[in-house]
């Protein structure tokens, strides 16, 4: 699908401003390539690589052999091709919100840059954070994972995953990395991309990680609880954006943060504290899957730990920038104020002076005498 942006300037082709431009159009090209070699047997059997989910196993529902076939999924190094396939549609995605929902509102409401880039980060980000909630929760319904927390580490590794799950980490990496070509495209300031790149590989880094190491239910229920909060502060953030007066949503997002690190860092240590460190399966074994050892829990623990304590850590930051603004608003909002009561009392006795002076009624009765 081809996204044009309407500009009447025409760049050099290939130029940097004619690749952001068009990079749209340019991604959606690379896309029908896979999605036309599905036509054809010669390219079939390399676009269903990057199209379709790999490492399909079909096993009988419940062990019966005349029950119906269950399809489950393991990972492999095909998911590249995968992932791959699937950040170039998180690109197209981007370029379709940011041009017919994004850039729409922002010519209306005449944002200053600052504002401007801010807006479109939270409205990119608050789409992505809703929908994957949303799909994460269906799964973990569907699953049984909320009403049975012991299957969090019961059975592990779990290394055959339902197709909604494979699919749902496939598209959570393809979406992450896609926003790594995203700081070129929209031509993001210098100084916000060490920030965005730190925040970008923390989610790399802990979705594979998960993916990797077979805790994919617990790096399921990890996100929608993750993706719930962040999603009412870029929610907050877009309607201070249009009313600054309307800040009640930061205060909720303020409460839900601090008990969604606590409650992120109970289910990690139960689950990979207590919960696998007494399962029956223990030790390393990369052919099963199995990596069930004190390295890599307590490595595990370490990442899942340092990763809470610097989001509290700028949440701190966050919070006091936001106190201190606040003050200096409340000191500005006084001292015209002070000013104009000073002005009143000096007008008064100014007045008052007049008045008891030598143009006195008494006083000129006194002079005509």
């Amino acid at each position: 699908m081809g996204i044009r942006k309407k500009n009447n300037k025409n760049p050099p082709v290939l130029s940097h401003e004619f690749v952001i431009q068009n990079h749209a159009d340019i991604v959606s090209c690379v896309a029908m390539v896979f999605l036309l070699g599905l036509m054809f047997e010669i390219t079939s059997k390399v676009a269903v690589l990057f199209i379709t989910v790999q490492y399909n196993v079909t096993i009988p529902a419940n062990g019966g052999p005349e029950e119906t076939p269950v399809n489950y999924f393991h990972y492999g190094l095909k998911d590249v091709a995968t992932v791959f396939f699937y950040m170039l549609v998180a690109i197209i995605m981007h370029a379709i919100i940011q041009e017919y929902v994004l850039d729409k509102i922002n010519r209306k409401m005449h944002f200053s840059k600052t504002k401007h880039s801010k807006f479109n980060e939270s409205g990119q980000l608050s789409a992505f954070y809703l929908f994957s909630c949303l799909w994460g929760a269906s799964i973990l319904v569907s699953e049984n994972l909320l009403s049975n927390p012991v299957s969090l580490w019961d059975g592990y590794p779990h290394t055959l995953m339902p197709f909604q799950l494979k699919f749902f980490y496939i598209c959570q990496l393809g979406y992450w990395l896609h926003a790594i070509p995203e700081l070129y495209f929209q031509k993001v300031k210098k100084e916000d991309i060490p920030r965005q790149l730190v925040y970008i590989s923390l989610y790399l880094v802990q979705i594979a990680g998960a993916y990797v190491l077979n805790l994919n239910r617990l790096g399921l229920l990890l996100l929608v609880l993750h993706y719930f909060v962040e999603f009412l502060f870029h929610v907050s953030r877009l309607i201070y954006f249009s009313n600054e007066e309307r800040q009640t949503g930061f205060s909720v997002w303020a409460v839900l943060f601090v008990l969604g690190r606590l409650l992120t860092l109970s289910l990690s240590v139960l689950t990979v504290g207590f919960g696998l460190a007494g399962a029956e399966k223990q030790g390393l074994n990369i052919a099963e899957g199995s990596f069930n050892v004190l390295f890599v829990r307590v490595t595990v623990l370490a990442a899942i730990c340092t990763t809470q304590a610097f989001m509290m850590w700028k949440f701190i930051n966050f919070q006091l920038r936001r106190w201190r603004e606040h003050a200096q608003t409340q000191t500005l909002k006084k001292k015209p104020s002070s000013s104009k009561s000073k002005s009143k009392k000096a007008n008064g006795v100014n007045g008052s002076v007049g008045s008891s002076g030598a143009d006195s009624p008494r006083a000129r009765k006194e002079k005509s005498s």
